[in-house]
């Protein structure tokens, strides 16, 4: 099935191939700081979904830079925890101090959608009028009983608010999905999918649920409480998802992988390169 994939993406809006350089701020999460909750999202390690980020650019970019080539550009990703809980000021200075780096072209930041008061969007309306800002917001499921069990600790209306008030201002907005929650079925997987599309995004990204070590997710997992999904179940499923998306929204991602070191299940995520060449023959290159 065709789609619009962030290779083809980039290459329309920038000419060249784009990477992303994953960087780590000294942020935190309000469901881990007992602001609205404690321990973070049950499948989310101390690391903050962030295992692959840096604490600078210059280490971000070098750690990529073999692959990305001369001509290559690069996105400054704010990738860990959530990276608008914080002082407004505090952010500006850091985006600025990413994109006055001379091969960083834009800016994506990963962040929830209750952590973006006005002034936050402002301060991003300024920079997007300088480098293209891409807002990451982890949705992960669009059912707030899926969302009160994984302790995401907000509700999927904020989602449809945030996402509105960033379009209002140019800015792209891409949203996590994570399929295999515990107790979805395939059809609340698709209405996820339909509420990403219905709430404006501009783009998507897939994720299979996998369980890191020393989650509460790995409890449940332990006690048999759920079953991940196998690599064949799990890309049927984003076959469909696919068949929903509007031809204009871009794809960012079909599946992520997490940290070896960490990994419990599913086993198949660990080989990264069977998984890639599976996606090539399966759905080609978008």
């Amino acid at each position: 099935m065709g789609y619009l994939s962030a290779n083809r993406y980039y290459k329309q809006r920038f000419g060249k191939k784009m990477y992303k350089a994953s960087i780590s701020l000294d942020v935190t999460c309000p469901n881990r700081d007992g602001t609205k909750g404690v321990g973070g999202c049950i499948f989310c390690s101390a690391g903050g979904s962030g295992e692959h980020a840096l604490s600078s650019l210059d280490e971000a970019i070098s750690a990529v830079a073999g692959k990305a080539g001369d001509d290559a550009g690069f996105i400054a990703y704010f990738q860990s925890f959530t990276s608008t809980y914080c002082d407004v000021d505090f952010l500006r200075e850091e985006i600025q101090k990413a994109i006055a780096h001379p091969r960083v072209e834009a800016v994506a930041i990963g962040t929830r959608p209750d952590c973006l008061p006005d002034d936050m969007v402002a301060m991003l309306s300024d920079i997007n009028k300088k480098v293209p800002v891409y807002i990451e917001l982890g949705l992960q499921t669009a059912s707030d009983d899926t969302a009160a069990l994984i302790n995401r600790c907000y509700k999927t209306s904020e989602f449809y608010d945030a996402v509105k008030r960033l379009r209002c201002e140019g800015i792209e907005v891409c949203a996590h999905v994570i399929f295999g929650l515990p107790g979805e079925s395939i059809d609340d997987m698709m209405d996820t999918v339909k509420v990403v599309v219905s709430s404006g995004c501009t783009g998507i990204k897939f994720t299979c649920l996998y369980v890191l070590r020393g989650t509460r997710l790995e409890e449940m997992y332990e006690n048999k409480e759920f079953e991940v999904l196998q690599m064949e179940e799990y890309f049927d499923i984003v076959d469909r998802a696919l068949g929903i998306l509007p031809e204009d929204m871009t794809v960012f991602r079909l599946t992520g992988d997490g940290p070896k070191s960490l990994l419990i299940a599913p086993e198949w995520t660990k080989n990264k390169r069977a998984v890639i060449n599976y996606i090539n023959r399966r759905f080609g290159n978008g």
